[in-house]
This record gives structure tokens, C-alpha cells and sequence, in this order.
């Protein structure tokens, strides 16, 4: 089964939803209340706009997440990012990189980082309790974290790229614009993919402490294949 938009890039719409298909994820925004951010889920996402931190900009989807934002219970970082889901969005993406060939496919740019610390995840695999590889801007070198390879050393802001993740027989291989960069040997179970921009700065290592200061990722397309 597949199901996302073409990594091509989607045209403008009122709604994300209009640029890409988000029939299988639900979305955790950076606000709510401390440890209990705003989820929205389907059908309630097909539908659904937030700007600026989710909202269709320029042939894209524009994930932004403030150092201020709200946190998981599980995480010191904000994050405005999609959750892989199944069943038309009804039941939560659990899989195993032991079985299948499982693909992500994501057209996205980098567009803001934090002051002070500017590092953002713009993409991972997550297993049951944490995360099992993430695709990480740090200043600027991009790099698959997992003491994994980078990806390039000078990325620019803005900088339009492709990353595609696959999950099969025991292995994550990442490429980058069309080029493996990466095999890593992993056996995980409860997996599912995540794609937004997720800010790795908060208010306590980045100032100053207010909506101005994020980190934001573009997404023109997205992919996920089992």
C-alpha cells in the first residue's frame, strides 16, 4: 500500500491537506498545555490550517516549531510534525524493520533554525520508545543521526532536497537527492515514520524566548510505501 503525494511538489491550496495527501498521520503541534500539546487527527486534518506553524506556503506545507512551544511529556523540544498512521488515520503506524520494505519519501527545505543552537530533526524512524534515525540540520551540516554519515556538510536555509528512508531486512538505507548515503543494520520493532520540523532548542540553550526564534521546514512532497 502507498499512499502521500508525488515528491514532485503539490500546488498551492487552502489547506495542507491540499498539497499533501495526509490520510494516514495526525499532527502535534507546538501549543496546548505543558506536556499535552495540540494533536490533530483525522478527519479533523484533512481540513485543517494553523498558521504560521502549519499552513501551506508557496507549493509547500511550512512546519514551524518556536523554542516557547509546547513540549511532549517525553521531549524538552517543541514540535510541529506529522505521526505515520494507518487506517485512513484512525490507528497508530506499528511495523518492524525486519519485515516488508517500508519507504518514506520526502521533498523538503530546511528554511529556519534557532538562534544560539540551530538544529532541527526534518525527519525520522521511531520505534516503541524512542527514536531509531533522524535526518539532523546542525549549523550546516545535514546528517543522518545515528552516528550515521552526512549528508553534506554546507547545507544553505532554503535549500530544496530529497531524502528517501527504507526499512527492509534488517537495514535502514537512506539516500540523499537520488544517492544511497547510508546502510544501517538496526532490528526494531513498533516503528512508524515522523516528518516535520522538530526544533532541537528550547528556551533554556536558545534566546531569545519567543515565537521569533524556530525552526521551520518546508514540505513540498510526501511518500510512504509498505
Amino acid at each position: 500500500m502507498c499512499w502521500g503525494s508525488g515528491s514532485g511538489g503539490g500546488s498551492d491550496g487552502s489547506v495542507p491537506a491540499d498539497v499533501l495527501d495526509l490520510t494516514n498521520w495526525k499532527l502535534t503541534l507546538p501549543t496546548g498545555s505543558a506536556g499535552s500539546p495540540t494533536e490533530i487527527t483525522q478527519p479533523a486534518l484533512d481540513s485543517y490550517s494553523n498558521s504560521p506553524y502549519f499552513t501551506v506556503s508557496g507549493g509547500s506545507v511550512q512546519f514551524r516549531a518556536p523554542v516557547n512551544g509546547v513540549t511532549t511529556s517525553g521531549s524538552s523540544y517543541p514540535r510541529s510534525e506529522l505521526r505515520e498512521m494507518t487506517n485512513n488515520g484512525s490507528s497508530n503506524a506499528s511495523w518492524s524493520t525486519t519485515s516488508g520494505t517500508n519507504t518514506m519519501t520526502i521533498d523538503e527545505a530546511i528554511t529556519a533554525t534557532p538562534a544560539v543552537k540551530p538544529q532541527v530533526v526534518a525527519g525520522q524512524v521511531h520505534d516503541a520508545s524512542d527514536d531509531v534515525l533522524t535526518i539532523r540540520l546542525e549549523g550546516s551540516n545535514l546528517f543522518v543521526d545515528h552516528n550515521g554519515p552526512t549528508l553534506t556538510s554546507s547545507y544553505a536555509l532554503g535549500t530544496r532536497f530529497t531524502v528517501q528512508i527504507v526499512a527492509s531486512g534488517g537495514h535502514i538505507k537512506v539516500s540523499y537527492n537520488g544517492a544511497q548515503k547510508d546502510d544501517y543494520a538496526i532490528s526494531s520493532s513498533g516503528d512508524y515514520f515522523k516528518a516535520g520540523a522538530y526544533t532541537q532548542a528550547n528556551c533554556s540553550n536558545s534566546a531569545p524566548c519567543s515565537d521569533s526564534n524556530y525552526g521551520q521546514v518546508n514540505v513540498y512532497g510526501l511518500t510512504v510505501s509498505h
